[in-house]
């Protein structure tokens, strides 16, 4: 997993990708299943996952995205489908975020976003390559720990509740913030970057 702070990507070296024909061969359903991720075998908990334990998770749900650029403030989302293991993930997105039909890998080392627009882009991190195809910032190396209600290991501050679950989180200029609904994972978190571009994610835990 990427543990380094998130930050501002135009500030980034620029990263060299690579652009190609590919079409999109396995769709949401096909995901879940293991039918063409990479991460197979995932089990769904309902409870937290200790710090030490290697992060495995199949969830479902709805990301928004506001962003403010030269232009003005521009918004957009997208219905996805995320399994993750260890470091790799895969996720397949729809409506997403203006360019359509879209599958995100990463293995560790290399991000691969496909689409029919973008074709298939390449890049060292996961948030360079959202940036490079979209535009668009997250703090996607961030999430898989926040998704399972842990704190990223570069969080810099963070807050829990009477019951022990995480409320808050710092990462960089990041602010996450999460809520339950009756259960010990988080359903949803909003995460808030201090030039104003927020994220919002609605999770189903599979």
């Amino acid at each position: 997993m990427n543990n380094t702070t998130a930050h501002d990507l135009p500030a980034q070296r620029p990263v060299a990708i690579t652009i190609k024909k590919a079409v999109l061969s396995c769709g949401l359903t096909v995901l879940l299943l293991g039918g063409c991720a990479t991460t197979q075998g995932i089990t769904p908990s309902s409870t937290p996952q200790t710090a030490d334990a290697p992060i495995q998770f199949a969830i479902t749900g709805k990301i928004g995205i506001i962003t403010l650029t030269q232009d003005g403030r521009q918004s957009g989302s997208a219905f996805y489908a995320w399994s993750q293991q260890g470091e790799r993930f895969a996720m397949d997105l729809t409506g997403a975020l203006g360019i359509g039909a879209t599958e995100i890998r990463y293995d560790g080392t290399t991000a691969t976003l496909s689409s029919e627009r973008t074709g298939t882009i390449t890049a060292d991190s996961p948030e360079a390559l959202l940036y490079n195809a979209t535009g668009w910032q997250a703090p996607i190396s961030q999430l898989p720990y926040w998704i399972v209600g842990r704190i990223s290991p570069s969080d810099s501050d963070s807050t829990q509740d009477a019951t022990g679950r995480l409320v808050r989180a710092v990462n960089g200029a990041w602010v996450a913030e999460f809520s339950y609904n009756q259960t010990n994972l988080p359903t949803r978190l909003q995460i808030t970057h201090a030039d104003g571009h927020r994220v919002t994610l609605t999770i189903a835990h599979q």
